[in-house]
């Protein structure tokens, strides 16, 4: 018996030739990636911004800004301050916690402990298509000033400890497969004999890190990692306390 095939409607004649385009580009909804626009803007502002500033930031019209901040404002995803000015709100903490929440939860306690008895930032990083994005961050006690990469911040694996420490759990085969066209660093493949990455001044001037994979089950893996200024510890015995934390981490998750 021969294979029954289903095919597509044939265009009326005359149709604009955009119509076919269209049918193989994936539709997107504008005003729902002009919301996600609008929250990722907010993250990562310094201070809460005017509608005027966000319209301007969005490249749209105040009005259509307005329209899409009161929606987000309905679902506690921003809040307006008495002046009118807009910040991200309560209830992207509500979502953030359910991203890699095994994930977060099993880390939390292991980067409080780097944190406190480094005397340094510890923080999880995470794969997110090409890019390294910080989920979890500790600062030690007692801290005078701070080094932290904000949850949401993100950089290419063309730089920094995490990203080389997640390139280095998978080999180059295996990256090729999920990142192809983005370079196999030949640090990653001195991490993978090492255990951990050391970087210097690649992604925060003037600081280096030390980070560790993370390998999870039936998932890309992540990063546990220290940001400092200076230290008089080894970057070896740093290294080995990264190692030991993710496999703690590992533990949990398996």
């Amino acid at each position: 018996m021969s294979e029954a095939r289903i095919s597509a409607p044939a265009a009326p004649a005359g149709a604009p030739a955009r119509a076919e385009a269209s049918a193989k580009t994936p539709a997107h909804s504008q005003t729902l990636s002009r919301g996600i626009r609008a929250l990722e803007i907010l993250a990562e502002a310094q201070s809460p911004m005017t509608i005027t500033e966000l319209s301007e930031a969005l490249g749209v019209h105040r009005s259509i800004a307005y329209r899409i901040l009161r929606t987000l404002e309905d679902h506690s995803l921003l809040l307006r301050d008495s002046a009118g000015r807009v910040q991200a709100g309560p209830g992207l903490a509500a979502l953030a916690r359910g991203v890699s929440r095994d994930l977060q939860s099993a880390a939390l306690p292991e980067l409080t402990a780097l944190a406190n008895g480094l005397a340094m930032t510890a923080f999880l990083a995470v794969w997110d298509q090409h890019d390294c994005v910080t989920l979890v961050t500790v600062e030690p006690r007692h801290a005078s000033a701070t080094l932290a990469p904000r949850p949401g911040t993100r950089h290419s694996f063309t730089a920094g400890g995490p990203g080389i420490a997640i390139q280095s759990a998978l080999t180059e085969e295996q990256w090729e497969q999920i990142a192809p066209g983005q370079p196999y660093r030949t640090e990653a493949r001195k991490a993978r004999e090492a255990g951990y990455s050391v970087s210097h001044e690649e992604v925060i001037p003037g600081t280096s890190s030390v980070a560790a994979p993370i390998r999870i089950p039936g998932q890309l893996p992540a990063a546990i990692a220290v940001v400092y200024v200076w230290t008089d510890k080894p970057e070896d015995e740093l290294g080995a306390q990264l190692v030991r934390a993710a496999a703690v981490i590992e533990d949990e998750l398996r």
